[in-house]
């Protein structure tokens, strides 16, 4: 009655093997790409925190010697200010130099893992090739096989032709045997 309720489901599609590679690899080379310009950035900021090093290496040298200048000047007030400024500055050059450690570390765990990623995606690429290789060699032997069995195939229906022949021999002598002499066809003649 509710037929239409039991559809059948059509049974998945074969998956091709070759085909889960390619994905697997287009998604590691993606995931590489990513990694690799996630650190061309941390290497361009590396750059830039190297320069900010050095810059805050230069400012603090200057209000050395300006700080110098107003002590020697009797200058309290700007020495203080110059005091301020470069504890502002030591701040900064600690700050940038962890900023660029950080940077160092994470561009060299990035370009690493870059690194292994390109090397799976190199391996899976033989392990694909060389599955390709054995479907390859496979398809030929399974071809190789059908043959086989067509050629058994055909020499089991050979000897079973050959069996019913006997059969009908056999069954003829039988025949013959029961009827007596007088049932061949050279004796009906006589």
């Amino acid at each position: 009655m509710f037929g239409f309720l039991k559809r059948k489901k059509t049974p998945p599609a074969p998956v091709d093997p070759l085909a889960t590679f390619d994905r697997l690899i287009e998604d590691l080379e993606r995931q590489a790409a990513e990694v690799r310009k996630s650190a061309a950035t941390l290497l361009a900021l590396k750059g830039a925190l190297a320069r900010g090093v050095t810059r805050y290496t230069a400012r603090l040298g200057d209000i050395a010697g300006r700080c110098q200048t107003a002590h020697d000047r009797g200058d309290a007030k700007g020495v203080g200010v110059l005091e301020r400024d470069r504890v502002q500055t030591e701040r900064l050059l600690e700050s940038t130099r962890e900023s660029l450690r950080r940077a160092e570390r994470d561009a060299e765990l990035l370009l690493s893992a870059a690194g292994d990623l390109g090397e799976r995606v190199a391996d899976l690429r033989i392990e694909r090739e060389s599955a390709s290789a054995r479907m390859a060699v496979g398809g030929v032997i399974t071809d190789t096989l059908r043959e086989q069995v067509e050629r058994f195939d055909r020499v089991l229906a050979l000897e079973a032709a050959r069996d019913e022949v006997e059969k009908a021999h056999a069954l003829a002598d039988i025949y013959r045997e029961e009827h007596g002499p007088a049932a061949t066809p050279e004796r009906a003649k006589e």
